[in-house]
């Protein structure tokens, strides 16, 4: 027979995480709601110190009771930087504003947004279905993974990609996109550290939830990437010639 105190702890749980979520969307246009400079701190040590911004997770969840942020800001300003690195690409190499503009609004949505979406909500599913603890009696609160939460987690480990593959990759990619063996290989692994960059803090993303286990699910895929690095490397693919030439494919 199910718990009725646990049902009812998680069915309030989740009707507070819907509750948060138009709240949560209209402080996006609301600048003067944004803590626009604990954000950069964020951004800051999710580049040089990942567990010290998971370690103020658990404090967020001690005072606000939800794991996930309730400000946009992390999104909005993340998205803004993306935006800024698109355009000086374009600027680079595109050859129309028309085309400019599809490129930044197609970088923004099927890089960050809709593919973090689709990221976030495969680990949310897998987390609450496969990863939780089993509640060893019905007088505990039976803790579940918030949506939100896991898109959080994938924009914590969006920005240091962004970085690497946006920022110091622009200033990198005449190298990059040469033909020849030394920038086939540094672009190769400059991608591999910046995937597996991703997935290690995906992987503190969802380790810091204490409802959790086998959490070291998350790391498989960086040995997937240090495998295929070098696979790719001797079949002379350059994933920055690869990428560069699906969007500016006549100016290189």
């Amino acid at each position: 027979m199910l718990p009725t105190v646990s049902k009812g702890r998680s069915s309030s749980s989740t009707s507070r995480a819907n509750s948060m979520s138009p709240q949560y969307l209209r402080r996006i246009v609301k600048w003067q709601q944004m803590d626009i400079e604990y954000t950069f701190w964020q951004m800051l040590h999710l580049c040089s110190s990942p567990k010290v911004v998971y370690q103020h997770t658990k404090y967020h969840k001690q005072t606000k009771n939800q794991w996930a942020r309730d400000d946009p800001a992390f999104v909005v300003i993340c998205s803004l930087l993306l935006v800024v690195a698109t355009l000086a690409y374009c600027a680079t190499y595109d050859h129309s504003a028309t085309h400019a503009v599809f490129v930044v609004i197609s970088v923004l949505l099927f890089h960050f947004l809709i593919t973090g979406a689709l990221i976030a909500t495969c680990c949310w599913f897998l987390t609450n279905a496969y990863l939780r603890e089993e509640v060893p009696n019905s007088h505990v609160v039976e803790q579940r993974v918030e949506w939100l939460y896991a898109f959080d987690v994938h924009c914590n480990s969006f920005f240091p990609m962004l970085v690497m593959l946006y920022v110091i990759h622009f200033f990198l990619s005449p190298l990059l996109v040469a033909h020849g063996f030394i920038p086939l290989l540094l672009s190769n692994l400059l991608f591999m550290v910046a995937a597996s960059y991703y997935h290690y803090l995906n992987f503190l993303g969802y380790d810091v939830l204490p409802f959790l286990e086998r959490t070291t699910f998350f790391l498989y895929p960086i040995g997937a990437v240090i495998v295929l690095s070098p696979i790719l490397i001797l079949s002379g693919f350059n994933p920055s010639r690869y990428v560069m030439n699906m969007y500016f494919s006549q100016r290189l």
